[in-house]
C-alpha cells in the first residue's frame, strides 16, 4: 500500500480536537461554547470585490472619465469594502488576570490582564493547554491552524511561567520568582519568521529578548551565560549547526515553530534538537503530518520522549495494522483491528496535541473565503521570447507531428523523418547518453517544452542557467536562452543570472510582477495582509 493511502486513511481519522483538559491525561472541556445569540457557524462568501481591487490599483491619470455614482451604489460600494478585513470582532476581553494554576494552589500562576484582554477565547484555552503540559513537566504540540495565533499563545504562556513584569510577579503579595526561574527560553523557527517573533515579544510582554543568528553570536552567548537574556531566538540552520554550542545551555523551555521541519529522525536538526537536555519541549504547527505516519513519532517523540513507546513499538502497534487495514483487498479482521489502533493512537495524542481549525474557532467571525484567478498579460519581451520557443525544432515537432511527412511518405511526421531531432537544443540533452532516441521519442519532449514555456510566462530569468546544477546542464540553458532571447538578449542583462533581489522583481519584462505589485500596493494602502505563495523556490 502507498503511504499516501494510509497518510489520507490516518488524517481523515485525526479529527481536530476541540476539547482539552489543564491537565494532558484527557480531553474533558469543550474549547468552544457558542452562545445562544452569536453568528451561526456556516456563512455565505461576501459578494466579489475584485473588480473594486483591479480599478484601484490603476493611475487615475490614465483612466477615462468614471460616471458619477448614484447613491445606491455608492451605499453597495461601502458596505463592500469592510470585506478586506478577515475578521470583524471585539478585541478586548474582560481586564483581569488569566488564572492557570488550581483555585487555592500556590504560588499563583497567570497570565498579566494587559495580555489576558486581548486573547480570544480559544487562545485562552490553548494558553491552559500549553500550562497543563509545562505543569506535568513534558512537552506537546499546539496543532492550530495557522492564523489562530500559535506565537500569542506561546507568548501569553512564557509571560505566565517565566515573565518579569510587576503585574505578573505582585499578586496579593506572593513572589513568583521560582516559577521558571531555572533558565532562559529557547524559540527555534525558520528565519524568515525571526523578526516576527521578535516584534510579537515587544507587543505583547516584557522579556529581554535577543537574536542568535549572524555574526554577533558570540556576544549573545555571553549575554546569556550572565544571565542577561531571558528569551533567545535563533533559526533552524544557525541551531543545526550550533546545535553542540547552545545544548550546553540549562534551558527551562524550548519552542520550535513550524516544529513538522521534525518530521525526519536523520536530519541534522533532529539530531541537535535530540540533545537539547530540558523535557519542556513544545512545537507550534498546523501541518502536524504530511507523508509517513512514522514521522508522526518522530514529532512526538521530541516533543514528550516515549509518549508513543519505542520506535518498533510504534511501528509494529500503529504503523503497520494501519497500512495492512487500509488495502482494498484486506479482511475483515484486518480492517477492524487497524480502526481499533487508530482510535487508540487518537486517545494517546490528544494527551500531548491541541487541533483545532479556523472554522470550529473564529468561523463565525470570518468573512467566508473568495477565490480569484487572475490572468495576467506578458510582456512585450515575453511575447517575443515567447514565439522564438515556438520556433524550436522541438516544438515545432511535436506541433507538426500528425502532418504528412515531407519526403513524400504516407506515414505522418511523428512516424517517419521526424521522430527525432538531433538538431534540437533539448532533445540533444535529454538523450545525450543516446544519440539514436529512445522508444518514446519525440513525445518524451513534451513535458520539458512545456516547462520550458511556463518558465518563459512566469518569469525570463527563470530559463537562465542555474549556477546550482551541473556544468553540462548549465552550458545546455545558456544555449537554450541566447537562442531564445535573440537580439533581446541585453534588455534582459544577458545569459546570466541576476543575484539582485531587486532585479528579479523588476516589473519592466514581467507581465506576473508588474500585476502582483500593483495588488500588493492595493492591498497593502487599505491595511490588508497578504500572505505570497510561489509555485518554485526560484
Amino acid at each position: 500500500m502507498s503511504s499516501s493511502s494510509s497518510l489520507t486513511f490516518f488524517k481523515e481519522a485525526l479529527k481536530p480536537c476541540s476539547t482539552f483538559s489543564t491537565t494532558s491525561s484527557s480531553c474533558t472541556k469543550s474549547l468552544l461554547t457558542q452562545d445562544s445569540n452569536s453568528p451561526p457557524l456556516s456563512r455565505k462568501p461576501p459578494k466579489s470585490s475584485l473588480f473594486q481591487q483591479l480599478q484601484r490599483f490603476q493611475d487615475p491619470l490614465f483612466l477615462p472619465p468614471q460616471p458619477k455614482q448614484d447613491e445606491d451604489e455608492k451605499e453597495e460600494e461601502n458596505r463592500r469594502e469592510p470585506m478586506s478585513r478577515h475578521f470583524q470582532f471585539d478585541p478586548k476581553g474582560p481586564f483581569e488576570p488569566l488564572l492557570l494554576s488550581s483555585p487555592g494552589v500556590i504560588p499563583i500562576v497567570q497570565v498579566p490582564a494587559a495580555i489576558n484582554c486581548r486573547l480570544l477565547e480559544h487562545q485562552r484555552g490553548g494558553v491552559k493547554f500549553l500550562y497543563g503540559l509545562y505543569k506535568d513537566n513534558h512537552g506537546g504540540i499546539l496543532g492550530d491552524d495557522m492564523g489562530l495565533g500559535k506565537t500569542i499563545q506561546t507568548i501569553a504562556f512564557l509571560a505566565a511561567v517565566v515573565g518579569n513584569d510587576a503585574e505578573h510577579n505582585a499578586f496579593e503579595g506572593l513572589k513568583m520568582d521560582h516559577v521558571g526561574k531555572q533558565g532562559p527560553v529557547l524559540i527555534v523557527c525558520p528565519s524568515s519568521v525571526i523578526t516576527n517573533w521578535e516584534n510579537e515579544f515587544s507587543k505583547w510582554a516584557n522579556f529581554s529578548v535577543a537574536i542568535y543568528h549572524g555574526p554577533t553570536r558570540d556576544l549573545i552567548l555571553e549575554k546569556l551565560k550572565s544571565h542577561g537574556i531571558e528569551i533567545l531566538i535563533t533559526s533552524f540552520d544557525t541551531f543545526r549547526i550550533q546545535g553542540e554550542t547552545l545544548a550546553e545551555v540549562e534551558w527551562e523551555i524550548v519552542v520550535v515553530d513550524e516544529a513538522h521541519r521534525l518530521k525526519n529522525e536523520k536530519s541534522k536538526l533532529y539530531e541537535a534538537c535530540l540533545r537539547i537536555k530540558t523535557r519542556k519541549r513544545f512545537g507550534l504547527t498546523g501541518t502536524i503530518m504530511q507523508n509517513k505516519i512514522m514521522e508522526l513519532f518522530n514529532l512526538f517523540d521530541w516533543v514528550a520522549p516515549g509518549s508513543l513507546g519505542t520506535r518498533e513499538h510504534f511501528r509494529d502497534f500503529y504503523d503497520e495494522p494501519l497500512k495492512h487495514g487500509q488495502r482494498s483487498s484486506a479482511p475483515e479482521r484486518f480492517v477492524e483491528i487497524a480502526d481499533q489502533r487508530k482510535k487508540h493512537l487518537i486517545t494517546v495524542l490528544h494527551g500531548y496535541l491541541l487541533r483545532r481549525t479556523k472554522e470550529e474557532t473564529i468561523g463565525h467571525m470570518m468573512m467566508g473565503k473568495e477565490d480569484n484567478v487572475v490572468f495576467c498579460a506578458m510582456s512585450e519581451l515575453q511575447k517575443r521570447v515567447y514565439k522564438r520557443t515556438l520556433q524550436l525544432p522541438e516544438i515545432q515537432c511535436l506541433i507538426n507531428k500528425d502532418l504528412p511527412c515531407s519526403c513524400g511518405s504516407p506515414l505522418k511526421q511523428v512516424e517517419c523523418c521526424s521522430k527525432i531531432v538531433p538538431n534540437g537544443i533539448i532533445w540533444s540533452y535529454i538523450h545525450r547518453d543516446n544519440p539514436d532516441g529512445c522508444p518514446s521519442c519525440p513525445f518524451c519532449l513534451v513535458l520539458p517544452c512545456l516547462v520550458k514555456l511556463q518558465q518563459v510566462s512566469n518569469h525570463l530569468e527563470l530559463i537562465k542557467p542555474n549556477p546550482r546544477d551541473d556544468i553540462e546542464k548549465q552550458r545546455k540553458d545558456a544555449e537554450f536562452a541566447s537562442a531564445v532571447f535573440s537580439t533581446d538578449i541585453d534588455l534582459v542583462g544577458g545569459s546570466t543570472q541576476s543575484e539582485s533581489f531587486m532585479g528579479l522583481s523588476d516589473v519592466e519584462h514581467c507581465g506576473k510582477m508588474r500585476a502582483l505589485e500593483r495588488l500588493m500596493v492595493s492591498w497593502a494602502s487599505h491595511g490588508d495582509k497578504i500572505l505570497l505563495f510561489s509555485y518554485s523556490v526560484r
